[in-house]
């Protein structure tokens, strides 16, 4: 079953988050991981959640997603974002 990562990111440092995004659309589509939503403008129906910018990729599975999040190649890559932004990162299975 396919598994959604969520982010919502606040970008700090534009240069280096450019670098991080340079890095990760091959990185985890060695993992099957794909966008579904990249940046775009979210409207909010309910609630008072704002978000800043979203993103969400899918993976064919948890199992997919998880062993590239947590996969040594990325581990480099990830502590970059950490430094270029404040997120929020969820992920959930699909039905």
């Amino acid at each position: 079953m396919p598994a959604l990562l969520i982010a919502d990111v606040d970008i700090t440092d534009r240069v280096g988050y450019d670098e991080y995004l340079s890095q990760l659309p091959e990185m985890m589509a060695a993992y099957g991981g794909k966008y579904l939503v990249r940046g775009a403008p979210a409207q909010v129906l309910e609630g008072s959640w704002q978000p800043r910018r979203l993103a969400i990729l899918e993976f064919p599975s948890m199992e997919q997603l998880l062993a590239f999040y947590d996969s040594a190649e990325y581990a480099p890559v990830k502590a970059g974002r950490m430094n270029a932004c404040d997120a929020n990162i969820v992920v959930v299975q699909t039905v």
